[in-house]
């Protein structure tokens, strides 16, 4: 396994695992006064864009985990404007 897709994989399933907490607590909690709208539409823009970078690259780690991320991040968006 070349080290480029060593690392990006560790750092991939890190950054991606780091949202499941706080995704689970919206879920369960349907609170999300603490959450910045504006932050995570962001956020879920520039995944999107890693994601294509991914894709243009051709990095499996980086376009699995952007795709699992960027599904995460608009769900919390989309909990954020319904439970609001």
């Amino acid at each position: 396994m070349a080290i480029e897709i060593l690392v990006s994989s560790i750092a991939a399933t890190l950054t991606t695992a780091a949202f499941v907490p706080q995704a689970l607590h919206i879920i369960r909690h349907k609170e999300t006064r603490a959450i910045s709208l504006h932050m995570y539409v962001a956020f879920a823009t520039g995944v999107a864009f890693w994601l294509l970078f991914g894709v243009l690259i051709g990095n499996l780690p980086i376009i699995i985990s952007n795709a699992i991320t960027l599904g995460l991040a608009l769900a919390i968006i989309g909990m954020k404007l319904n439970y609001g």
